[in-house]
């Protein structure tokens, strides 16, 4: 996918660009207990609705992922927003069901993909997919980066596979971790000790940029340089089985 660049695009009256980069952003369906990770989701929100940058996220209106996406959508609702949810968890958001309830939702199988499907416009475009794998695949597919904020172990889990793509050779997109308050210091600290011992090389540690504040994750998207020492493996046939994986 190639990355292309919102500063040359055409602006409106008010200063806001028409066209930018797709950013995929993962982060919890919780606004956890700062309310600084909602303003700080808000705000990034209002900055890729200025610049007219798409954000792709995994769909629903709750907590930060609710939040940055109200937020993108901008004050006349003409923000670029898509949202990609499985069938499964489009009972939580209308029901409000508990996690007991949602988790053996899923491990039923989701045969009907509805395809796109204007949930509520205030948060965007959303399509709705028959499961998980197909959800991340799309969200890739549909980005030029990749940024990760505040959340739990479906934020954790979705932006480690971005590395590990990255590190093998898969993709060159930036790979941003919005550190807000020191959120991911103590991750940051495991992966210093991982090559501290040796299972991970020095060069490979820098496909991982830490940001602190909104402008700063635009600034370190733009400014993005792909590290040496990545894998240089042969992934044609991924390539053309997976979309997601060709390389830019």
């Amino acid at each position: 996918m190639t990355m292309e660049s919102g500063n040359g695009s055409s602006g409106s009256s008010s200063g806001r660009q028409e066209h930018g980069k797709s950013v995929c952003v993962y982060c919890g369906s919780s606004f956890g207990t700062k309310t600084l990770y909602s303003e700080s989701a808000e705000e990034l929100g209002a900055l890729f609705y200025k610049l007219g940058w798409q954000l792709v996220y995994g769909g629903g209106t709750t907590g930060l992922m609710g939040k940055i996406a109200r937020s993108t959508m901008g004050p006349d609702l003409n923000g670029q927003v898509h949202g990609i949810i499985p069938d499964a968890l489009v009972s939580k958001e209308r029901t409000g069901e508990d996690e007991e309830e949602i988790n053996e939702a899923l491990m039923e199988s989701v045969e009907n993909h509805k395809g796109s499907t204007p949930i509520s416009k205030e948060y965007g475009e959303t399509t709705i997919v028959p499961d998980m794998h197909t959800r991340k695949r799309m969200m890739a597919n549909l980005s030029d980066a990749f940024v990760a904020m505040p959340g739990g172990y479906g934020t954790f889990e979705e932006i480690m596979e971005c590395i590990t793509w990255s590190q093998l050779g898969i993709h060159n997109k930036p790979i941003i971790l919005f550190n807000i308050d020191g959120f991911y210091d103590q991750l940051l600290q495991f992966i210093n000790h991982s090559i501290e011992e040796g299972f991970i090389s020095a060069k490979n540690g820098e496909i991982v940029q830490v940001a602190s504040t909104s402008q700063e994750v635009v600034d370190k998207i733009e400014r993005y340089v792909v590290p040496e020492g990545r894998f240089n493996l042969n992934w044609n046939d991924e390539g053309r089985s997976h979309e997601h994986c060709a390389k830019q």
